[in-house]
């Protein structure tokens, strides 16, 4: 639909990246509106990325919690990635074994974006400074050893109810690649800053070659 259906005016704007324009430098496609909701009126607000990723939703019903799951990791909600981590769970096992033949469960915690350059969590997470996050997906969805685990972070980890399963076979979560091809080690070493620490110990760094992160 590319007409406003209150005011009959074309919504959709073809931009040249030549000229410049206060909208968008790629020359794409937009479709523009005012929004007004409870945060106020926005005028020539880009509604088209929200209509993207509802028509997606639509095809794809079963994504809808792993994509607030990113948005959990994205905002630093621990409590709220761990309820969704343990519902999941919950669901998983209550299904009975020809459920489970016929639908392949999605893995949440390495759940990669296609619609956000394939971040995983832990991505999204660096990307926005969530260190408890970040702590709480190394220690669901990592190898990494306890020992490279501060002592109140493992005990922060048990408290709110995080069961650490084993991962043997299963994908290190630090290994996975965005669209750029950039794990989060490599995402946090360009963004540097509170990432620095981490950096130096290795601790986002993916076990390679049985080479162990440095302390």
């Amino acid at each position: 639909m590319s007409l406003c259906t209150a005011c009959g005016n074309t919504l959709t704007l073809e931009i040249d990246p030549e000229e410049e324009d206060e909208y968008d430098q790629n020359g794409e496609e937009q479709v523009l509106c005012n929004l007004n909701n409870e945060g106020g009126l926005q005028e020539d607000f880009n509604i088209l990325p929200i209509l993207k990723e509802e028509s997606y939703l639509k095809a794809f019903p079963e994504e809808r919690k792993c994509r607030a799951f990113l948005e959990f990791c994205g905002e630093g909600d621990v409590g709220a990635v761990l309820d969704l981590i343990n519902c999941e769970e919950d669901e998983d096992s209550s299904m009975s074994p020809a459920e489970g033949a016929l639908s392949k469960p999605i893995d949440v915690l390495r759940y990669q974006d296609p619609m956000g350059s394939l971040s995983t969590g832990l991505h999204v997470a660096v990307s926005n400074g969530r260190e408890e996050i970040v702590w709480l997906l190394l220690f669901l969805a990592s190898s990494l050893e306890l020992q490279f685990f501060p002592p109140d972070v493992v005990q922060a980890a048990q408290t709110l109810g995080a069961t650490r399963e084993e991962q043997t076979g299963k994908v290190d979560i630090r290994v996975l690649e965005d669209s750029e091809h950039r794990m989060a080690h490599d995402l946090a070493r360009q963004l540097g800053g509170i990432w620095e620490p981490w950096i130096q110990s290795g601790r986002l760094r993916p076990v390679i070659d049985g080479v162990l992160p440095i302390v």
